[in-house]
């Protein structure tokens, strides 16, 4: 007689690992709505290497926007949307790009804001944190600095978005002093700056040194004689005109060997006006203008705030 056994059938204690990916995090993020790439590069951030003369490409537009990209694909964000300030100061957000960006903000559309750090947003302390604080969230938008590690959804990783921003500002403000300073310096030398007026030229040996341009000084001289003698300014643009005498941007296309306007005698009397308020002409080095007061960079901050917290 053969003797049978029975097995009872073992259930499996241990889960069976699936070959496919797990999901990723960001991935469940509403894919209908917008990943905005921002990225920016103002003058101030273009950087002279002092021994080869050579630009930092370390922020370029295209580094950042390759830098971004990967960052966005590798961590699930489909619909994006790249949005470019070139050549705009951070201090203030009057920018085309970051404007286009907050209408579609404020439309709902956008469910996360990519940068490669904090200072491609902007530089203004208070404004920067008026966005990532109070605005984008309010709109249920996702800000991430990279760099920085900085992400609205988990918190500042390391704590120091505060300071960054503060540099972020500190920046363009201490850069603005050197440059006043220096211009200041150079100003009160008794150089030039800047181009020479209609009626003179730079010295081919030397050029913060002035001299008299053949063809124009005496156009300059006519120009204040008609004047002693009462003649007003659309008096005397007609009388240019009359004369065939090219006008400033005329004679400087003929200089250049450039296509002349279309019309190289119709002067206007504002352009006269202008010859005849130079103080150059009076034998003055103009170099040093009187710098924007406090109150007005106060008043244009408050009505840059005012507008910000008008904008939901």
């Amino acid at each position: 007689m053969i003797k049978t056994q029975s097995y009872d059938i073992i259930q499996s204690c241990t889960p069976i690992l699936s070959a496919d990916q797990q999901p990723k995090e960001d991935i469940m993020l509403d894919q209908q709505k917008i990943t905005i790439i921002y990225c920016r590069l103002s003058v101030e951030d273009i950087k002279e290497d002092a021994k080869g003369g050579k630009a930092d490409e370390s922020n370029s537009i295209q580094n950042q926007k390759e830098y971004l990209t990967r960052y966005a694909k590798d961590h699930g964000y489909t619909n994006l949307k790249i949005l470019v300030d070139d050549g705009y100061t951070g201090t203030n957000f009057n920018r085309p790009g970051v404007q286009e960006g907050f209408e579609l903000v404020k439309q709902g559309l956008v469910g996360c804001w990519l940068v490669k750090d904090l200072s491609r947003f902007g530089r203004d302390y208070l404004t920067v944190g008026q966005y990532t604080d109070i605005i984008f969230p309010s709109y249920d938008v996702r800000f991430i600095a990279v760099n920085d590690g900085v992400d609205s959804e988990r918190g500042d990783s390391e704590g120091l978005a505060a300071i960054r921003n503060l540099f972020n500002e500190w920046y363009p403000r201490d850069t603005s002093k050197k440059v006043r300073v220096s211009l200041h310096q150079r100003g009160t030398s008794g150089k030039h700056m800047g181009k020479p007026p209609y009626g003179y030229r730079c010295d081919p040996e030397d050029k913060e040194h002035w001299i008299l341009d053949e063809e124009a000084a005496p156009v300059v001289k006519m120009i204040f004689d008609m004047s002693i003698d009462g003649k007003g300014p659309e008096q005397i643009a007609r009388i240019l005109e009359e004369k065939q005498i090219l006008t400033a941007k005329a004679l400087y296309a003929k200089q250049k060997k450039k296509p002349l306007p279309e019309r190289p005698y119709h002067w206007i009397g504002q352009s006269v006006v202008g010859i005849l308020e130079r103080q150059e002409y009076t034998g003055c080095t103009v170099n040093v203008p009187f710098p924007v007061s406090w109150t007005v960079k106060m008043k244009k901050k408050q009505k840059e705030t005012q507008d910000i917290l008008s904008y939901h």
